[in-house]
């Protein structure tokens, strides 16, 4: 065999090796896509551009829908703050798990370890994960995020509220200082938190520089809009909706700088990024609240105004951009889409939530739920979406309609009223829910009261003093 022979096979050989070296190899895997749940506190239907705000400016949120999906008939779990951070993160009705209404200082109990959730399932597929913000499920240590699927955290176990003293009320509880948390150590107590949307984001953008090798779930459940307001001076008096719009304003700041820091880190195209609500606003608070328009009522209520929120989803992998989709889709629905999306194992215990992602991609405009069911405050079973059908059963709920709102912090008066007969909207032809058609409609009333009533048999209704088969309890503090 000739030198020149010789020479050639080793120059091949050497090139065969070099091409199959683990660091060739591995940049030939797919990467799975990292998730990014942005998260706001009672952010009302029509308090982003896209979703008819012409008085906040909110150019990163239109800018993401332009470039991603924008949903308009997408529900939080519940109405209100713990039930519905718990119906995301684990994709049950926040019934099922024990979870229900706001948790608060004197609770002692919270999300019960044997429940799985976002954070959990993706870890497990060898997630990176991180939550920046409000945390709301459980405040004693073997109930905080990083003892369920979290590596890291930092902010607030509760709502903003929940401290003794209000700016303009003066001492309202008996509770501790609002605490700050790293991880599982509380390093300061906030009394002023104007800087607090900043700090999340800069931890948040951290978070995506340090971990831009690998797969990462970025959880941020902003403290804000949720009363009382603070904003840092970047956003102070920006906005022509006076203090709440420039929350508003720094928490469209906030996701456009991380998107940016995406961009910056090649990681844009392959992350999912999903900016929604917990629940819409509270009315009470008159300008410091959001708006629902033209949604009827806000927190605290099942009518639209409660809990249909403003929900955009960037996928630039795989989602056709510009695109709005009416298809009625929940909370519940996230934690199952996002595990076929990445390949994960969805929970062993029953979930409620199912996988919406055919809807998402344009290939099905039917969500495979038959219907969605509105619960409040304790396992009470107030409405149900059934397609174009929203129907409500008798129930008592709060309004301020009539009333005097609140001002610049200062709530003001709910009235109650108490819904006697069973009542069916067409919110899809009627998105303001003006007209009961349920004595023009009595097949579709019936159809509904079947589905109502499978479902109570599994997760029970209060108002009808009814248990269900398949509720599980909360963590308790003592067990």
């Amino acid at each position: 065999m000739s030198h020149t022979l010789v020479r050639s096979l080793l120059i091949l050989l050497v090139l065969v090796f070099a091409m199959c070296k683990p660091e060739a190899v591995e940049k030939d895997v797919k990467r799975p896509p990292n998730v990014v749940l942005i998260f706001t506190d009672d952010q009302g239907y029509q308090d982003v551009g896209v979703f008819g705000a012409n008085d906040i400016a909110t150019p990163n949120l239109d800018q993401m829908a332009a470039d991603g999906i924008k949903l308009t008939s997408y529900y939080s779990a519940q109405a209100v703050c713990s039930a519905s951070r718990a119906g995301i993160l684990t994709g049950c009705y926040p019934n099922r798990i024990g979870i229900h209404n706001a948790l608060g200082p004197d609770n002692t109990h919270g999300i019960n370890a044997s429940e799985t959730t976002m954070a959990e399932m993706l870890k497990a597929q060898g997630y990176k994960t991180a939550i920046y913000g409000k945390w709301h499920l459980g405040h004693h240590k073997k109930f905080l995020p990083t003892r369920h699927g979290f590596d890291e955290w930092f902010g607030i176990p509760y709502s903003n509220d929940m401290w003794p003293f209000h700016p303009q009320q003066g001492p309202i509880f008996n509770f501790p200082d609002l605490p700050l948390y790293e991880n599982e150590t509380i390093i300061d107590t906030l009394v002023e938190q104007s800087q607090l949307t900043t700090q999340i984001t800069e931890r948040s953008v951290d978070f995506i520089n340090r971990n831009k090798n690998n797969p990462f779930f970025l959880y941020v459940p902003h403290p804000q809009p949720h009363v009382p307001l603070f904003v840092s001076d970047k956003f102070k008096g920006k906005s022509n909706r006076g203090l709440y719009g420039d929350v508003i304003m720094e928490i469209d700041w906030s996701v456009g700088q991380i998107i940016d820091a995406l961009k910056s880190n090649g990681l844009e195209e392959n992350t999912i990024v999903i900016f929604t609500s917990d629940n819409g606003p509270w009315l009470s608070y008159g300008n410091h609240a959001g708006s629902a328009f033209p949604l009827r009522e806000g927190k605290g209520t099942a009518w639209e105004g409660g809990q249909r929120e403003p929900f955009i989803m960037k996928y630039p992998a795989q989602l056709e951009p510009g695109r709005i989709l009416d298809t009625p889709v929940m909370a519940i629905d996230m934690l199952p889409t996002i595990a076929e999306i990445t390949e994960a194992k969805l929970p062993e215990k029953t979930i409620d939530g199912k996988s919406v992602w055919r809807v998402l991609n344009g290939e099905s405009s039917k969500s495979p739920q038959e219907a969605y069911f509105f619960y409040y405050r304790v396992n009470e079973l107030f409405g149900v979406r059934y397609g174009k059908w929203k129907l409500y059963f008798p129930h008592r709920y709060r309004t301020m309609d009539g009333q005097e709102l609140g001002k610049d912090g200062l709530p003001g008066d709910y009235r109650m009223i108490d819904m006697e007969e069973i009542e069916l909207y067409d919110v899809v032809n009627d998105i303001s829910e003006t007209k009961n058609v349920a004595a023009e409609n009595p097949k579709i009333v019936d159809k509904i009261k079947l589905l109502a009533n499978d479902m109570r048999s599994r997760l029970g209704d209060s108002l009808l003093e009814l248990e269900g088969s398949e509720t599980r309890e909360p963590g308790r503090l003592n067990q």
